[in-house]
């Protein structure tokens, strides 16, 4: 939760080669676009290419996909006019009560001891607005200074005599900042407030609030890889938050909870986050892997910038981080928050002045002499909330779209009634960007296209037809869908398979399976690797199970299933399915690699290497490479480090230069990493050039 009327808290990458041909995946390369509402004076650059390919699934858009956050502070968060812009915005689900008030508020007499309680804010009134606007509600259970037993009780209020059906409920906030790591904004009274503690507590709120209504989901609060508290570990303890609570809550919660607000002294900076939430998203995943609970729900309940709150900037930002978040699996993303209340005072790049409120909605009030616009206007960031359904909506398919240039920004949705929709974020404030759309796995009719546009400093989305061109001109700072329509016959009339399960993997060869394509009958199916905009074939299967042969070991892939016709038309994509390869058990070499401390821009590890070969080793190198762009080395001791990139190389010093044969010792070195964002572990060691076992 961050500051607002009252209290608040403290705080697969892709590729695609520009100009080349993709794999169309059955069907030709073809290329659409038109003319999109530019100011005529604007320089226009060479045309960046963005790629669309259909056959590239990334999953389907829930109906809690669109989230925001409502609190008990604020006295217009049930008013009418709210309601009815909530509606306009389709926002699919309301988070109550608001932050770090979740551990402190108690339901049943509407109270929060130590913070303000609007009038008309109490639950009931909250389920008033989320039954009008047709959302879904996400609740906070008091875990600070609440009970398991006042949990239930909520639940059992709720679901049993109100019979509101509420599904989602989280335990506690923020709790990693309950002053056990040094800062404590979070209230908790429990005697123990360690990550221990938490996880084994989460357990008892989960089996008090579902002996009242089995079927609701308890969500457990996580951190997010690459932001503090994440790595750093108290006194005593030998794990950090996520690596304790998650092996504990295995089993008990049904779904975990990260927050996200990415820093940055500027808007330009601020623009360039999305692309490192998707790999804090994939570190996550990765922890929960590791645990053996991969298949655990993530949800984003607190999503904001710390930048430009209120104007443009943030709106780029979050219309790329709500689609960023949700095409890397989280199934609810919630910004912080309905209103919030004026801060500082700034002006943002493109002289618009912002008034550091990070709320969508205006406070009306003032700081100073400088007021905010009438209660309730809407700020750009509720436009770009609003323009997330221009794009898609629940039940839509989010596709691969690639963008060749750093200041556009591309998503695309393949919609249930055949057509395709394409979200451009120009980040550039003073200048309009070409776009050259290009399609794989779809082909467009050539007819007018529906255009969508949020200008910098509009009041409203802009909404028009134009000719499929080819090109599409995007105004400075703003956010434009294009939605074409599909050429007749070109569709197979299949459904897409079933998700599909990895059922064995070793190092070089995984199996899936899936359940079949229904609508008419299937010639085969084909499982594609997800690489950037294009698509790689890498099996073919009759029927419903494949086994794909020489992976790359210790390397994690995305395939998708999509079902063939006897017209050689495609399906849709299944929805993705992540493959993780390990590494040769009978390797001449091990490897352990360990995470011993963070601070969320950097972190210490310890390499331990052992030769398990028949032959001495005298003078070795071990190579390995960090999975994330933003990882890098920055000191290091016990052994000599150099990088190139992301790949690093190392050597002994002059006393742990042998390795004995048959595992007769071992060389442990460590370093200092420096990330900006994930710092995911290396998953491959070579040892003089052998691949070895990762322990």
């Amino acid at each position: 939760m961050r500051p607002g009327i009252s209290i608040g808290s403290a705080p697969l990458r892709r590729r695609f080669a520009v100009g080349a041909s993709v794999l169309a995946l059955g069907a030709a390369l073809l290329a659409g676009g038109g003319t999109a509402l530019a100011d005529p004076g604007d320089p226009a650059a060479s045309a960046v290419d963005v790629t669309v390919n259909a056959a590239e699934g990334q999953g389907t858009i829930p109906g809690t996909a669109y989230g925001l956050n409502s609190a008990v502070w604020d006295a217009q968060m049930n008013a009418p006019q709210v309601q009815n812009l909530l509606s306009a915005a389709n926002i699919g689900m309301l988070r109550y009560p608001g932050g770090s008030y979740g551990d402190i508020y108690h339901w049943q007499d509407n109270s929060a001891p130590g913070g303000y309680v609007a009038p008309g804010t109490d639950f009931d009134a909250f389920m008033g607005t989320v039954k009008k606007i047709g959302a879904q509600p996400i609740l906070i259970a008091n875990y600070g200074s609440g009970t398991p037993q006042e949990a239930a009780g909520w639940v059992r209020y709720a679901n049993v005599t109100q019979h509101y059906g509420a599904k989602y409920w989280e335990i506690g906030n923020e709790l990693y900042g309950n002053g056990h790591y040094g800062s404590g904004w979070e209230t908790d009274t429990h005697a123990d407030t360690s990550p221990a503690a938490y996880a084994r507590n989460v357990a008892d709120y989960a089996t008090a609030m579902k002996a009242v209504d089995p079927s609701v989901k308890i969500g457990a609060v996580l951190t997010l890889p690459g932001n503090w508290p994440d790595g750093v570990m108290a006194a005593g303890e030998s794990a950090d938050w996520n690596h304790t609570v998650i092996p504990l809550i295995a089993g008990k919660a049904d779904f975990v909870i990260v927050h996200w607000y990415p820093g940055g002294s500027d808007a330009a900076g601020m623009l360039n986050t999305p692309s490192q939430l998707a790999g804090e998203l994939a570190q996550l995943h990765d922890q929960l892997d590791a645990a053996g609970v991969a298949d655990l729900p993530i949800a984003l309940t607190e999503l904001n910038s710390n930048v430009f709150e209120d104007t443009q900037p943030n709106a780029l930002f979050g219309a790329d981080a709500y689609l960023t978040a949700l095409q890397s699996g989280v199934f609810t993303v919630d910004w912080w928050d309905t209103h919030n209340g004026p801060g500082s005072i700034s002006t943002a790049p493109d002289g618009a002045t912002d008034y550091n409120d990070y709320g969508i909605l205006s406070s009306g009030t003032c700081v100073g002499a400088v007021c905010e616009p009438p209660l309730n206007t809407p700020f750009a960031p509720y436009h770009a909330i609003s323009m997330l359904s221009h794009l898609g909506t629940p039940g839509d398919q989010l596709v691969a779209a690639d963008s060749g240039g750093p200041l556009v920004a591309a998503h695309a949705v393949h919609r249930a009634d055949g057509d395709l929709s394409v979200m451009l974020i120009n980040k550039d404030p003073a200048h309009s960007q070409t776009v050259a759309l290009h399609y794989a796995g779809f082909t467009p009719d050539g007819s007018a296209a529906t255009v969508d546009t949020f200008r910098d400093q509009a009041t409203a989305i802009d909404s028009t037809t134009a000719a499929d061109t080819g090109t599409w001109t995007l105004p400075p700072y703003s956010i434009t869908t294009v939605t074409v329509h599909p050429k007749s016959g070109t569709s197979a009339a299949l459904s897409a398979p079933g998700a599909p399960k990895v059922t064995a993997a070793g190092a070089t060869s995984a199996t899936v399976s899936w359940t079949p394509s229904t609508g008419g009958k299937v010639d085969r199916y084909e499982v594609y690797r997800q690489v950037g905009g294009t698509s790689e074939l890498l099996a073919g299967s009759t029927g419903t199970s494949v086994t794909v042969h020489n992976l790359t070991p210790g390397s994690t892939f995305t395939w998708n299933v999509l079902a063939r016709d006897s017209a050689g038309r495609l399906s849709r994509p299944s929805d993705p399915v992540t493959v993780r390869t390990g590494t040769p058990q009978d390797a001449p070499c091990t490897v352990s690699y360990d995470l011993t401390g963070g601070w969320g821009n950097g972190f210490n590890a310890s390499v331990t290497v052992t030769n398990t070969g028949p032959t001495p080793i005298t003078g070795w190198t071990l190579a390995f490479t960090f999975p994330s762009s933003g990882e890098s080395v920055s000191g290091y001791w016990n052994a000599v480090l150099t990088s190139q990139g992301t790949h690093v190389v190392a050597t002994p010093v002059d006393w742990n230069g042998t390795l004995a044969a048959n595992g007769g010792n071992s060389a442990t070195f460590g370093f200092t990493g420096a990330n900006n964002g994930a710092y995911q572990d290396p998953t491959v060691f070579t040892l003089n050039g052998a691949v070895c076992t990762t322990l």
